[in-house]
C-alpha cells in the first residue's frame, strides 16, 4: 500500500425524522427521488455504530445501486462508522444500460444529495462512488458542491486503452479533500498518468493504490491475498481518512 498526500424531498413534504444520522432508527431507508420530471430510487443504510457521516455513493456505469460490488463497499464501510446512500442513476432506473449524458447524470446526484441533506442533515458528508459514479461527484465538487469530502473508487481516469482521452481536466478545481482508491491493474487509470495528474492539484488529496487489484478490486489468487482482504485494506484507509477530516 502506498499513500500519496498532496430538489425538495419527493413532494410530500414530510421527512423521515431521523436525526441524529447515529440515532434512533437503524434500519435502512428507502426514498424516492425526484430529478426533473423523472424519479429515482435510494436507500439510506445507517453506520453499524454511532457515526454522524454520511457517504452518497454513485454505482459506475455498467452498475446499480445493488450490484454485488455496491453492496459489499456499502457492508465494508458501515463497519466503518460510515452510513451509505445508494441510489439508481435515471438510466438505471428505467432499465436501460446505456448511461445518460454527464448533466442529467450530475443533476440525477444533485438530487440526491440534497434528499439526504434534507432527511439527515449529516454532520460530515461524503460524496463519490465507483468508476463513473466517482467521476459524477468529482465534477460536482470541482463546480464546487458543498461537501466534506470526496471518496473516489476505482477513478476512471481515461478509457480502457485509450490513455491519451485523460479525465483529468477538472480535477485541479477540486477543492475538498479526496481518498482515490484504485488497482494497479486497474485499465482505466495508469498509475504514471494518476500521479503526473496529481501533481496540479492542490486539494488534500490521499492515493491508495491496491497491489495486484483491478478495476473491480478483484485480486489474482496468484497474488497471495483474497478480494476480502483488498476490501479490508479499503474500509481501513477510508476509516483513518475519515477520522482525519476533523483535524
Amino acid at each position: 500500500m502506498r499513500l500519496h498526500e498532496t430538489a425538495p424531498p419527493n413532494g410530500s413534504g414530510k421527512r423521515s425524522g431521523l436525526h441524529p444520522v447515529s440515532g434512533t432508527r437503524p434500519e435502512p431507508l428507502e426514498w424516492r427521488v425526484t430529478v426533473g420530471d423523472a424519479e429515482t430510487s435510494a436507500i439510506f443504510e445507517p453506520a453499524a455504530g454511532d457515526g454522524g457521516a454520511v457517504f452518497v455513493c454513485a454505482h459506475g456505469a455498467g452498475g446499480h445501486k445493488a450490484d454485488r460490488g455496491m453492496e459489499r463497499v456499502t457492508s465494508e464501510l458501515r463497519q466503518r462508522g460510515l452510513g451509505v446512500v445508494r441510489f439508481n442513476f435515471l438510466y438505471r432506473e428505467r432499465g436501460s444500460r446505456r448511461p445518460d449524458h454527464m448533466p442529467l447524470l450530475q443533476a440525477c446526484m444533485s438530487a440526491v444529495i440534497e434528499r439526504t441533506r434534507d432527511e439527515l442533515a449529516p454532520a460530515t458528508l461524503i460524496i463519490g462512488g465507483r468508476s463513473m459514479g466517482g467521476r459524477t461527484a468529482s465534477m460536482l465538487a470541482a463546480d464546487q458542491a458543498a461537501c466534506d469530502g470526496l471518496l473516489l473508487l476505482a477513478y476512471p481516469l481515461h478509457p480502457a486503452g485509450k490513455p491519451e482521452r485523460l479525465r483529468d481536466g477538472h480535477l485541479p478545481q477540486i477543492k475538498a479533500p479526496v481518498l482515490c482508491i484504485n488497482g494497479t491493474r486497474d485499465p482505466l487509470c495508469r498509475r504514471d498518468l494518476m500521479e503526473t495528474a496529481l501533481t496540479r492539484i492542490a486539494a488534500p488529496w490521499q492515493m491508495l493504490w491496491l497491489d495486484g487489484a483491478d478495476h473491480s478490486f478483484h485480486v489474482l489468487r496468484s497474488s497471495g491475498r483474497t478480494d476480502g482482504q483488498v476490501l479490508n485494506e479499503i474500509g481501513e484507509t477510508t476509516e483513518r481518512w475519515l477520522a482525519g477530516l476533523g483535524r
